[in-house]
């Protein structure tokens, strides 16, 4: 991989280590939130419901999320992956969209419409609290490029998932292509982190 490539992989890594520092007292919280709202921005995209979610305002703040790239056209990971976080909405039941959030970002923009994004989630039976996120091409690629999912080619997307209590500052990433269990186990420890 092209330290191009890495560079924003090295950015996130580094806001993620940085972001439970600042866990303690009240002030440090706000400093902490003021670093996520700074670094994550609020670039507007849209969901599979053609509704705008602002990525720090609307999708991260205050939130627990998994995130994971993929595109609507892939034959490679995304089936696998995509029906592994099908399993685990189902896991999750009535905790999905209350306690945690699922985020899916495509990262194939100028192919995945809204439209064709919204027929995607349908594909998969998501409920809601599983967004599926596209909108203008330079707001996904700023996005992408923020959570270190930014590629030149479709293809050679990430199979890792970002698991995130912002509340706590607690950051983690997973192997996309674990078991939908497995994948659980991580959110567990993430939703339990008491900062």
């Amino acid at each position: 991989m092209s330290a191009r490539r890495l560079a924003p992989f090295w950015a996130l890594a580094a806001i993620l280590v940085l972001l439970p520092a600042f866990g303690a007292a009240g002030e440090d919280v706000a400093r902490r939130r003021e670093a996520g709202r700074a670094y994550f921005t609020d670039v507007v995209l849209i969901d599979q419901q053609g509704h705008e979610q602002r990525l720090w305002s609307d999708l991260v703040e205050n939130r627990v999320v998994l995130i994971s790239p993929f595109f609507t056209h892939c034959e490679g990971v995304c089936p696998k992956l995509s029906a592994t976080l099908g399993r685990l909405q189902d896991r999750l039941g009535d905790r999905l969209g209350k306690d945690v959030l699922m985020l899916s970002i495509t990262v194939d923009p100028a192919r995945d419409t809204p439209a064709k994004v919204r027929e995607y989630a349908a594909q998969l039976k998501a409920r809601p609290g599983w967004l599926f996120l596209s909108g203008k091409k330079e707001n996904v690629d700023l996005a992408l490029t923020k959570l270190g999912y930014y590629v030149d080619q479709p293809e050679g997307h990430s199979n890792l998932v970002i698991v995130g209590n912002e509340r706590t500052g607690l950051w983690k990433k997973a192997f996309g292509l674990a078991s939908a269990e497995e994948l659980e186990a991580v959110l567990q420890s993430v939703l339990r982190d008491a900062g």
